[in-house]
């Protein structure tokens, strides 16, 4: 335990925090306004309404978990795969996996959306697997916007395909490019990579696209999010014209309809989102008065034993770094992630929060999409996100797996 210092406490009820006048900040009528009347707009910064920061977790009946109609047993699909299926404890699939799977494994592209944690890795790989199981000469490109999801993507397909002799490579930037080329000369089924370093290998004639006949893109709004339009636009464009194309994604915005017009053919689109936000998880706002110190605040947050396993979101690099420090100062042990990191310290600094060596970690927007980082009970936006789709999916760490969290997001 943490020794307990004098900060003053922001206070909380059922209804909310409180400001210093006591009033909850998430009484009237705003307060409970339904997300979905502004879903296709964005919001920058401070713009964004706070009373959208405000959403109490709802109380799941175990009547209304999602019942699948098949087990993966019942699918027809290599013995090896199902027995490696079995072996991660997987019965039957989630939603999004027994709407996408038998799409996949009739050739069909395949628009996939859902919301995060729900699933959507095993979805595109379990058939991919099989698929080159059936045919060895079939070769797959997984494009990714971060090196962490792509690593991640990798650790999944190790284990989904482990004694089948089917391999993959990971090719991503901040690690060393000779060990990848190297990897890409055993020629593996599967490319796993993030779109500027599989631009680099192409260009220095390493990795040669016209053999893959399969496409996944990965957390496509966020790779259009982050400028790569083009980048996909061009590597879809070296990929054999006989191909399998499958886009997964949070949201469908105007950006990406228009690369589902351009290089997808009569796709099925497949939607298990009900709303923007896991109805399991509890959002607040923390209000900090400019005569109060944020760090002194989020501190006396932290010391609480409730505050088991902790994500930390700031806005910038610099920041990461120095709320780390400030808060090894006043003897709490965390670790940052941000994208002038290298991937080494990356992946340690998210491999002991995975493991628990620390119960929190500190990060930009680098790990606010796709990361699987299991019983997060609280995502704390220290910094108000740049956008709204940004702050779901920052929040959309905590809550997954059918259990609870709670987020909350500090303003002024």
């Amino acid at each position: 335990m943490y020794k307990k210092t004098n900060v003053r406490q922001p206070r909380i009820n059922k209804s909310g925090w409180k400001n210093k006048s006591g009033k909850n900040n998430n009484s009237g009528p705003r307060a409970n306004a339904s997300f979905g009347r502004q879903k296709n707009r964005r919001f920058s910064g401070d713009k964004i309404d706070i009373s959208r920061f405000i959403n109490q977790a709802e109380k799941t009946n175990p009547m209304e978990a999602f019942k699948a109609q098949f087990s993966f047993a019942d699918l027809n699909l290599h013995s090896g795969l199902k027995q490696n299926i079995a072996q991660k404890g997987y019965i039957n699939p989630t939603s999004i996996q027994e709407k996408t799977i038998a799409e996949i494994l009739a050739g069909h592209d395949v628009i996939g959306l859902a919301n995060t944690g729900t699933g959507k890795t095993g979805a595109f790989l379990i058939p991919l697997i099989n698929k080159i199981l059936t045919n060895p000469r079939e070769k797959a490109l997984i494009i990714t916007p971060t090196r962490e999801l792509a690593i991640q993507i990798q650790e999944e397909f190790f284990e989904l395909s482990q004694k089948l002799k089917i391999y993959s490579a990971v090719v991503v930037g901040g690690a060393g490019i000779q060990g990848q080329i190297s990897n890409l000369r055993r020629n593996p089924n599967v490319v796993i990579g993030t779109p500027g370093r599989l631009k680099d290998l192409i260009s220095r004639k390493v990795l040669n696209l016209t053999d893959f006949n399969n496409v996944i893109l990965d957390e496509a709004d966020r790779m259009l999010d982050m400028g790569f339009i083009n980048d996909i636009k061009l590597l879809l464009s070296l990929v054999s014209k006989q191909r399998q194309t499958l886009l997964f994604s949070a949201t469908f915005g105007k950006e990406i309809e228009n690369l589902v017009g351009n290089f997808l053919i009569n796709p099925k689109k497949i939607s298990i989102k009900t709303r923007e936000t896991s109805k399991q998880i509890e959002q607040n706002i923390v209000r900090v008065s400019a005569t109060e110190d944020k760090i002194e605040v989020l501190h006396g947050m932290l010391i609480k034993t409730h505050f088991e396993k902790v994500l930390i979101f700031t806005r910038t690099k610099h920041g990461a770094d120095n709320l780390s420090k400030k808060l090894f100062q006043r003897g709490l042990k965390s670790e940052a992630i941000h994208g002038n990191k290298s991937q080494g310290k990356r992946q340690r600094a998210l491999k002991l929060f995975k493991e628990n060596s620390v119960s929190i970690l500190i990060a930009t927007d680098v790990a606010a999409r796709g990361l699987d980082i299991p019983n997060v009970s609280h995502v704390i936006n220290f910094d108000v996100p740049a956008t709204y789709d940004d702050y779901v999916h920052r929040i959309g760490r905590t809550g997954r797996a059918d259990k609870n969290g709670t987020a909350l997001t500090f303003v002024d």
